[in-house]
């Protein structure tokens, strides 16, 4: 029996998806411009974006028998209207936490593939036994390209994937099957015209150029994925983000457009929407483990944690709590935690005027957003 879009559309909003399609699998045109970014370095510690060759962009590579890729989205932001100034006031408060907006609840690798699943039992239903493998985030499948080729959006400056009528703040995942299945009639526009903003707004300066990031220097990047330290020239700029970063979606005026998620799993948990920095320094290992379980934040394991909130520390305005807190965290038994504690110390403790001047910068910054 044919599988009607129709139908997957249906299914998908039953399941909480904002948006599906089909892709087709051709993806060559993408492949060079993977090869040329990976080329450049641009991955940096992210070896596994280049480990497995050519099977990124040749999904019947990766999974044999696979012609069609059904793409989905779902949406996470906090579900309420002015949530964008609220992240901008988190970051202009530097004795809070900021965490990427996508992190503050349940993992969405296991929210996305378990409702992916449950599309494929009934897309089985229809049409019985086919081959398929589910997938958000966790191999190598290039999804945002995917994602585009199935009209779900354009490919914004900052490279994330834009819907015209939801923003970007959504997860995408993807079903390679081996069902020949109808792809969009073409790709969607791009939309961002002159619009710069993202690129602006990065305080890193990672977005190199429109369209491509070096992500050596993204705060994403920094606070999660590099396993060592964090390169003392871009501590400063970091601010008080612990985990991840979303200035350039912040910025990014499609987003006044982002919509409610379906499901509350991406509510905020363990208090991470409105928690200190002295806070959070101060769980214990078994503290992280218990109140993160089942976030995607606990992936990155407690040294880098307090790696993260040592730098964050450091960028704050100090005061007798601050301190107390790094230098209870001095002699830490780990010497990544220990060496970007002392680098918070001598921040805080050499020159409080310059602290307090480059405070009232970033503050500035935050406020004109």
């Amino acid at each position: 029996m044919e599988l009607r879009i129709e139908q997957l559309q249906q299914w998908a909003r039953e399941l909480g998806f904002g948006s599906i399609g089909v892709a087709d699998i051709d993806l060559s045109q993408a492949e060079a411009g993977l090869q040329a970014w990976l080329q450049a370095g641009f991955h940096g510690e992210m070896d596994y974006m280049a480990r497995h060759g050519t099977k990124r962009s040749r999904p019947a590579e990766l999974v044999p028998g696979t012609v069609s890729a059904i793409m989905v989205t779902i949406d996470y932001t906090p579900g309420e209207s002015r949530w964008i100034d609220r992240a901008w006031a988190t970051l202009a408060d530097p004795e809070r936490a900021y965490v990427s907006r996508y992190a503050l609840g349940r993992d969405y690798h296991k929210v996305v593939r378990a409702r992916l699943q449950r599309l494929a039992s009934r897309i089985e239903s229809e049409v019985g036994a086919f081959g398929y493998r589910v997938f958000c985030d966790s191999a190598p499948v290039m999804e945002l390209e995917l994602a585009r080729r199935a009209g779900l959006g354009w490919r914004g400056k900052h490279t994330l994937l834009i819907e015209a009528g939801r923003g970007s703040t959504f997860f995408v995942g993807t079903l390679y099957t081996d069902l020949p299945l109808a792809p969009a009639a073409q790709p969607c526009a791009d939309h961002c015209g002159r619009c710069t903003r993202c690129i602006d707004a990065c305080p890193t300066g990672a977005i190199v150029a429109p369209y491509r990031v070096d992500a050596r220097r993204c705060i994403s990047y920094l606070t999660i994925e590099l396993k060592g330290a964090i390169p003392e020239p871009l501590r400063p700029a970091i601010g008080n983000r612990i985990y991840g970063c979303d200035d350039c979606q912040l910025a990014c005026p499609w987003n006044r457009f982002a919509r409610p998620p379906a499901t509350d799993e991406f509510a905020a948990r363990a208090g991470l929407d409105a928690a200190t920095l002295v806070e959070l320094f101060g769980w214990s290992e078994r503290e992280f483990d218990e109140r993160l379980a089942g976030s995607p934040i606990r992936r990155i394991g407690h040294e880098r944690w307090l790696r993260n909130l040592a730098v964050a520390l450091g960028n704050s305005a100090g005061g007798p709590q601050v301190l107390a807190a790094l230098r209870a965290r001095s002699d830490d038994a780990s010497a990544l935690v220990r060496e970007h504690v002392a680098w918070a110390l001598r921040r805080l403790e050499s020159d409080p005027g310059a602290r307090e001047g480059l405070d009232s910068v970033h503050n500035a910054h935050w406020r004109s957003h």
